[in-house]
């Protein structure tokens, strides 16, 4: 179908909910999105009263359905871009790990290689990289291995950047170590760099805005937390109206009351849900490799042998759901925080992260209890 018309749907956009609206779609784009009855002769996709959103836009996500980024392999990256699909994630940024700088070039060259051919119609579109560490503290280093932990150098992100064709969009850092200053300082324009796995105080979290960090990684997991007298990187993420934050709302990572009160201090439009999801997402028990490292995963929980959290595996609609219950907001509040936060974060919300007349047609159509139902990806329809 090159035109047709998702109807009777409850479609939610950046002005507002339209209750019975409609969407239509030219070429891979939405041409027209309004309220009411469809009237024309185009074929139609009956949205049923479900809900429509925009499809979701995943910042920090590692691999699932059996993949992972560091990898370095074509068929998983494709398998893994295709899966996702499933859960309504139509873009990504597939996210590396502490690990060689070997093992990390060869992730990321196979990167750009899959990227430059992806099918943007059957699959979630990479948007980019998200390299998480090596630039981490060695004192917070989670499911990240301590061994390949590196100091940050404006020499060795611009070697990263080259090998990854200028896809890299996210660096996760510590803002406290020897380097730190002067790396945000060159190249903070060019890439938004978030505070993660890291021991920097409150105040040190707040010098690094000023120098140009922008977002908080996972927030709650591998950062300083929050005392009266040391309010920490908790305290500096909570007050600091220059720092957005990414938070994996599995109610495992962090206690539902936590994730209210993150949302509660941050607002609609300063957060990021996450997954933060490794190979097993969408897999049965058992063990597998998180970067080198064995995670057992059991139930909904996914732990390194020493018990340290391993990433998780959620589903962005799963996410959507938790966020929901959690803070008692609305969908029409809540909607933004798994697409156009994270657009305009990338810089790619002229054509993506909201339904608007022109933009990519990247949607997802859910039920009440935020099961997907069916995927758009630039106009091609996935039912499931």
């Amino acid at each position: 179908m090159t035109e047709y018309v998702v109807t009777n749907g409850k479609v939610y956009t950046e002005t507002g909910v339209l209750d019975k609206g409609y969407v239509k779609i030219s070429d891979g784009k939405i041409s027209e999105v309004d309220h009411g009855d469809y009237q024309g002769d185009l074929e139609v996709v009956d949205a049923q009263g479900q809900y429509v959103l925009p499809g979701f836009i995943d910042i920090h996500i590692h691999g699932g359905y059996g993949q992972d980024a560091m990898d370095a392999s074509f068929d998983g990256l494709k398998h893994l871009a295709e899966s996702l699909l499933s859960e309504g994630t139509t873009s990504f940024l597939a996210t590396t790990m502490t690990q060689s700088v070997e093992n990390i070039d060869c992730a990321l060259e196979n990167i750009v290689e899959y990227k430059a051919v992806q099918d943007k119609e059957n699959a979630a579109e990479i948007a980019g990289v998200h390299l998480e560490g090596p630039f981490i503290s060695e004192h917070k280093v989670g499911a990240q291995n301590p061994k390949y932990v590196q100091r940050p150098s404006v020499d060795a992100i611009e070697h990263f950047q080259e090998k990854a064709d200028g896809n890299i969009k996210v660096i996760t850092f510590a803002p406290e170590v020897e380097g730190a200053k002067e790396v945000l300082e060159k190249l903070s324009d060019q890439i938004i760099f978030s505070m993660g796995h890291t021991v920097a105080t409150f105040d040190e979290v707040n010098e690094a805005v000023e120098h140009g960090a922008k977002h908080v990684t996972h927030l709650y997991n591998a950062g300083t937390p929050f005392e009266h007298r040391a309010p920490g990187q908790f305290g500096a993420a909570w007050t600091n109206d220059g720092i957005h934050i990414e938070l994996i709302a599995d109610g495992i990572h962090s206690h539902p009351a936590s994730v209210k009160i993150a949302y509660t201090m941050k607002g609609n439009k300063r957060f990021y849900l996450i997954t933060d999801a490794m190979r097993a997402k969408g897999m049965s028990d058992g063990e597998y490799d998180l970067g080198g490292q064995n995670v057992i995963v059991k139930g909904s929980e996914a732990r390194l042998e020493s018990g340290a959290l391993a990433g998780s595996i959620l589903k962005m609609n799963d996410g959507l759901r938790n966020m929901l219950i959690f803070t008692g907001a609305s969908l029409e509040e809540m909607w933004r925080v798994t697409s156009l936060n994270q657009a305009i974060a990338l810089g790619i919300d002229d054509h993506k992260g909201s339904i608007k007349e022109g933009k990519d047609a990247d949607l997802v159509l859910l039920d009440q209890d935020m099961h997907v139902k069916t995927t758009i990806k630039n106009g091609q329809v996935h039912n499931y």
